[in-house]
């Protein structure tokens, strides 16, 4: 019995150093020196093995007994311990309010982003809807309703990303605009739609072309649509986007899913025309391309082309953007390079 009275002894001992304990520091020494490995408590163990095997259960469920009460003491006492220290040091703590604030870093929206929110206002002021579509579309709809059928030489342009034979990565936003003619209803009004968004194509990356880029298309369909209403909304969009003294030209051109089609360019906005290495001295530089909707398309997507006729047209807010603001290499915008990005940080 002497083993469980010296347990007795020492857990009385060990609960006043407890007690009195004033730092986490002390607190830690009594842990270590009661249950260590080499504590109080492991040396009064070693006695148990000169015990009968009657009383060695007894004394061992005292000893843990014992060690359950020291722990749970002196894991009540930290907390305590803890509390205090928190609170000397909140006390102590003092705010300078007249030292300088902490600048914090913000985002902004990416160069893209910006160009393609500039145009979106243009023509939500036109009264346009922006309708977006899916990145992976039917082959039906990214060509064939393009007036682009699976034997037409033109696909080569566009050769794209193929999931599976009938399913690709959209190379344009084309089937956006196939998809609402499908779903507008005409007798309430004419449809007026641009489509932004990514677009994917089998290109070799270099300074002006990229696998990955964005286009925005436009599309109105209503009765006695001509080439002079595209020429003047083309007109107000490159206004609001490169300056109010730009003008545009509209040279012939082909594209299946138009007729007539146009390539579009518009003024030098370096030498204003004169010829300067930006417009490869021409004094016009190449933005977007454009046309009269095929009737084919228009009826493939269930709309009469004997009463309706409209325009369309797409853009690359990629080109936009370098072509606004200087930059010679479309892989700048995809590399995310914050010494490049923060130019373009949004002000205010």
């Amino acid at each position: 019995m002497a083993i469980k009275e010296t347990l007795e002894k020492l857990k009385i001992e060990t609960l006043d150093l407890i007690v009195q304990a004033n730092d986490l520091n002390t607190l830690s020494e009594i842990r270590v020196k009661t249950l260590g490995k080499k504590g109080s408590m492991t040396e009064v163990l070693r006695g148990m093995k000169d015990l009968t095997a009657e009383m060695r259960p007894v004394v061992g469920s005292f000893a843990n007994e014992v060690r359950d009460i020291l722990t749970d003491a002196l894991d009540n006492k930290k907390i305590e311990l803890e509390e205090i220290a928190l609170n000397d040091a909140l006390g102590k703590e003092t705010i300078d309010v007249t030292l300088p604030g902490t600048v914090v870093k913000t985002g902004t929206p990416h160069i893209l982003t910006q160009v393609m929110q500039e145009i979106e206002d243009v023509f939500l002021g036109l009264g346009y809807q922006i309708i977006e579509g899916n990145e992976v579309e039917q082959d039906e709809y990214n060509f064939e309703r393009m007036n682009l059928p699976k034997d037409h030489p033109a696909r080569d342009m566009q050769d794209s990303f193929y999931i599976t034979e009938d399913l690709l990565l959209r190379t344009h936003t084309s089937p956006v605009q196939a998809r609402t003619m499908e779903k507008h209803d005409f007798t309430n009004g004419p449809l007026r739609m641009i489509s932004p968004g990514k677009v994917y194509r089998r290109d070799n990356d270099d300074a002006t072309h990229s696998h990955q880029f964005h286009q925005i298309e436009g599309l109105v369909i209503d009765k006695k649509i001509t080439m002079g209403d595209l020429k003047g909304t083309l007109e107000v969009l490159i206004k609001k986007m490169f300056g109010a003294d730009r003008k545009i030209r509209l040279r012939p051109s082909y594209f299946p899913f138009t007729e007539p089609s146009v390539e579009v360019d518009i003024s030098c906005f370096k030498c204003g025309g004169e010829g300067c290495n930006v417009c490869k001295h021409t004094g016009w530089i190449e933005v977007l391309g454009a046309g009269i909707v095929h009737p084919r398309v228009l009826e493939m997507s269930g709309v009469d082309s004997t009463k309706y006729s409209g325009f369309a047209f797409g853009l690359g807010p990629d080109r936009f953007a370098m072509l606004k603001y200087g930059v010679n290499d479309i892989r700048y915008f995809y590399q995310n390079d914050r010494r490049f990005l923060e130019q373009f940080k949004v002000k205010g």
